[in-house]
């Protein structure tokens, strides 16, 4: 079986369309444009999925606590798959582990806390990045 045949053309079409057509699209939409591209061209969407991500769960839904954690979780997911992809793309993963953390601390769940900092202090021991970067949002 061809890897392609389970992509829907006309969805990548329209995902590359709205992305070169606008030069302002709302993150709602880069987001839905990323999820089908990744499917196509993983290692050039899902680090822009990941930011996005965060984006949207920081724009959209900075009210509404468990959409904004379920967002960042997909987004360490995205980084998770990236790394998978190019091993030396850690600072990604730090990153999305970092602004997960945020939302984990807002949201008191402190079991999930403990593991996600476990998994932070790992990667940057290993030389995998820093903690301390973050994420470009001035175009988001």
């Amino acid at each position: 079986m061809n890897p392609t045949e389970n992509i829907n053309h006309d969805a990548v079409l329209r995902a590359r369309v709205a992305l070169l057509g606008s030069g302002t699209l709302p993150v709602r939409e880069r987001v839905a444009a990323y999820r089908v591209l990744v499917r196509v061209s993983p290692l050039a969407y899902l680090p822009l999925l990941a930011a996005a991500l965060f984006a949207y769960s920081r724009q959209e839904f900075a009210h509404r606590p468990g959409i904004a954690l379920a967002l960042r979780a997909e987004s360490v997911a995205a980084a998770r798959r990236t790394c998978v992809l190019e091993p030396e793309e850690t600072q990604l993963l730090v990153t999305a582990l970092v602004h997960y953390r945020e939302q984990l601390l807002l949201m008191e769940r402190p079991e999930e806390l403990a593991t996600v900092e476990t998994e932070i202090r790992t990667l940057v021991a290993s030389g995998g990045g820093s903690p301390g970067v973050r994420w470009d949002l001035s175009g988001a």
